[in-house]
């Protein structure tokens, strides 16, 4: 069985090593983070597998608290509106951590091997999202991807052999339920993800949960209870999430039309806007988009 304390370590030096802003590294969906604060965040994720090697974060979906340190990992298999924020991540002890992008493309051929493939329609009994031990197995997989970062020649070939052992780690242990859902066309969440992006690419647009039901091919009621058993959020709170954290972004690049930001996202009613903003984040539209502005400037040591 691979050393774990050893494999932890490597994983460590390749992710500072290769860590940069945009998170990005030369193998498609493969990312790798360097973070040294532990500011509240907001963001919408896509469906990824999070290994950390360093430090922790706590996530919020819906009123439910997620953690993972060290060793652990995060699964996330859903496009979802995420708060939260790394643990005691500082300068002298940045949290590192690795992504990979789960694709049910990958996943759905490995689910013909596995014996979580030959079980029936899959159908959510929890949110999207799900945190646990990463075993020495997968561990030693994912430290053999962030090496190819170092031979970009043989990445192309091995990158995606190695992805796919990651996921046969994934669907051979005890989160095998979480990702067979991804790769299964007839699963409950494949349904329910169509009505999810639909929201994602027409957030301004007005909503009928009856027309999304019928888009994931549920009824009214059966879609309103697999959405928010995977989001944890009801349709309307989904949506009205993905309006709050886009208008922020506008925000910080539009800092001076906090009226106009806020019909853009889709709000009638400036007062509306307002009070939810500030629900959500803290501060009015306003201040807000002040203090981000403030936070990006560069700041003298």
């Amino acid at each position: 069985m691979p050393d774990s304390r050893a494999l932890m370590t490597e994983l460590r030096d390749l992710i500072a090593a290769h860590a940069r802003p945009d998170l990005r590294t030369s193998i498609d969906g493969l990312f790798v983070s360097r973070m040294e604060s532990s500011a509240q965040e907001h963001s919408l994720t896509e469906p990824l597998l999070v290994v950390m090697a360093q430090g922790g974060k706590q996530l919020l979906l819906g009123d439910q608290i997620f953690e993972y340190r060290a060793g652990q990992l995060l699964l996330v298999t859903a496009d979802l509106p995420i708060t939260g924020h790394f643990i005691e991540a500082t300068p002298q002890t940045p949290a590192l951590g690795l992504g990979l992008v789960l694709r049910p493309a990958t996943i759905a051929p490995l689910l013909l091997e596995s014996a979580a493939g030959q079980r029936g329609r899959a159908t959510p009994n929890g949110p999207a999202m799900a945190t646990g031990d990463a075993s020495p197995e997968l561990l030693d997989a994912s430290v053999r991807l962030l090496r190819l970062l170092d031979s970009p020649a043989d990445a192309p070939v091995l990158g995606p052999m190695i992805e796919r052992e990651i996921l046969w780690r994934l669907l051979t242990g005890p989160h095998a339920e979480v990702i067979r859902q991804i790769g299964l066309a007839d699963s409950s969440l494949t349904h329910i993800s169509r009505a999810i992006r639909w929201i994602r690419d027409n957030y301004a647009e007005p909503m009928r949960v009856a027309d999304l039901a019928r888009l994931a091919g549920m009824s009214p009621a059966a879609f309103h209870r697999h959405f928010r058993a995977i989001t944890a959020l009801s349709p309307l709170q989904f949506q009205k999430r993905i309006r709050l954290q886009e208008a922020r972004s506008l925000l910080a690049a539009q800092p001076g039309d906090v009226a106009g930001v806020g019909h853009l996202v889709g709000y009638d009613s400036p007062s509306q806007f307002n009070r939810e903003y500030r629900r959500l984040f803290g501060s009015p539209p306003g201040a807000d988009a002040a203090q981000l502005r403030l936070a990006a400037q560069p700041q003298l040591p």
